[in-house]
């Protein structure tokens, strides 16, 4: 069975779409759809929001893919990188937990977080960069300062609100040998990305289809 996770319900709504996902489940929030192999769960932006709806996926299995999938915003670490493209990531920390502890017990907190899995693809009329960090914060981010400071501290590629919390619920299950994580961005982090996102989003989610349809054939 393949899983994939989104957040907002264009995210979603793409998917269903395009495979034509049924909803079987309803919770207060959050939703989950299924056909034939795939299943789909929904369920709203920020880490509390992914810490719930990846522990109700981890009830269901067998899985084959664990597909994270969403928008995210773009750090400019990558010069060539353009609203749309795609990055296929393989890390991701955390940024807003602060603890001035080196206490062993709080390093679950604390540390990156590595995928092994990995996508490959040969073609795409957009840029894909692999190999990518991410950083998780609950915060849209519309300042340069701010990211600059995250790419300095992180040396991360996109920040978004929601991945470290989906990885370390799996962790917890002992399944991040399944995980996949694809990151489109709609925006440059900046004062004009409130706009440029909601400009952005569909071709964004355009693009990151493209990947996951790779991904699950």
């Amino acid at each position: 069975m393949n899983w994939i996770l989104c957040a907002m319900l264009d995210e979603a709504n793409i998917i269903i779409e395009k495979y034509n996902l049924k909803e079987i489940k309803t919770y207060k929030e959050i939703s989950v759809y299924k056909w034939k192999n795939i299943v789909l769960v929904k369920g709203w932006i920020w880490k509390i929001q992914a810490t719930m709806w990846t522990m109700i996926l981890s009830q269901y299995g067998p899985f084959e893919k664990i597909i994270n999938i969403w928008i995210a915003w773009n750090s400019w670490k990558e010069e060539n990188a353009l609203p749309w493209d795609v990055f296929l990531v393989d890390k991701v920390v955390q940024h807003d937990m602060y603890l001035p502890f080196e206490w062993e017990h709080l390093n679950y907190a604390k540390w990156e977080i590595d995928i092994c899995s990995k996508i490959n693809i040969e073609w795409a009329d957009f840029n894909i960069f692999d190999e990518s960090i991410c950083a998780t914060w609950d915060q849209f981010i519309d300042d340069e300062n701010v990211v600059s400071q995250i790419v300095k501290k992180h040396n991360a590629h996109v920040v978004e609100m929601e991945a470290f919390a989906f990885l370390s619920v799996l962790r917890e299950f002992n399944l991040l040998d399944k995980a996949y994580i694809i990151k489109s961005v709609s925006d440059a982090a900046n004062e004009e990305a409130r706009k440029a996102h909601e400009s952005n989003l569909e071709l964004a989610m355009i693009n990151w289809v493209k990947v996951l349809e790779v991904l699950l054939n």
